[in-house]
């Protein structure tokens, strides 16, 4: 018998399929880059999104459930609502913009009163990753300033974070039962 609820078990495996989502595109992306820097660090963070999708499969198995198999994952909404991206700096853009919203959601959850301390503790050790994510791409992107200018920059993580908020509100309108139901408001 599970030690969660429905919607829980629908949370718990949304994160992991939105986990498997990054690993297969930083995978995809870090075999394309040259070699340097931002291949290196593109690696790691394809190889932490792959770890933490295996962290939210074990604390599902732990708790006597298994993942759910859903439709979509967050990411692939953001194609339609932003475009796609056309170069690094976009793409780092892009995934700054993710994790944002990735670390922002995670720390809500951990708030939670009464959260069942096995997802606490796969919480704990996915937001410490998260965090690493936020720290090298910030500077792969002020790396890339002299290439695309500081301004661009900021109107490209601006575009994004627009298509962010679409891309969100369309989400709890969808799912907002489910998320309500366990006392999460998602950070806006």
């Amino acid at each position: 018998m599970a030690e969660i609820t429905e919607n829980e078990h629908w949370l718990l495996s949304f994160y992991r399929q939105s986990e498997i989502s990054g690993a297969l595109f930083f995978g995809r992306l870090a075999r394309s880059l040259r070699p340097g820097p931002i291949q290196q660090d593109m690696t790691r963070h394809f190889a932490d999104e792959a770890q933490h999708a295996r962290y939210w499969t074990d604390c599902m198995d732990e708790l006597g459930v298994t993942p759910l198999r859903l439709p979509n994952s967050y990411q692939d909404q953001y194609v339609n609502a932003a475009g796609l991206p056309v170069n690094l700096m976009e793409v780092l853009a892009i995934t700054q913009v993710f994790e944002r919203r990735v670390v922002r959601q995670y720390l809500t959850h951990e708030r939670v009163e009464g959260l069942h301390p096995v997802i606490r503790k796969t919480l704990d050790k996915t937001v410490a990753e998260e965090k690493w994510h936020l720290r090298w791409i910030d500077q792969a992107l002020k790396d890339l300033e002299p290439k695309f200018g500081a301004e661009a920059i900021q109107k490209t993580l601006a575009r994004f974070s627009a298509a962010d908020q679409a891309v969100y509100a369309a989400t709890m309108r969808e799912h907002a039962d489910r998320v309500e139901s366990l006392a999460i408001h998602l950070p806006r």
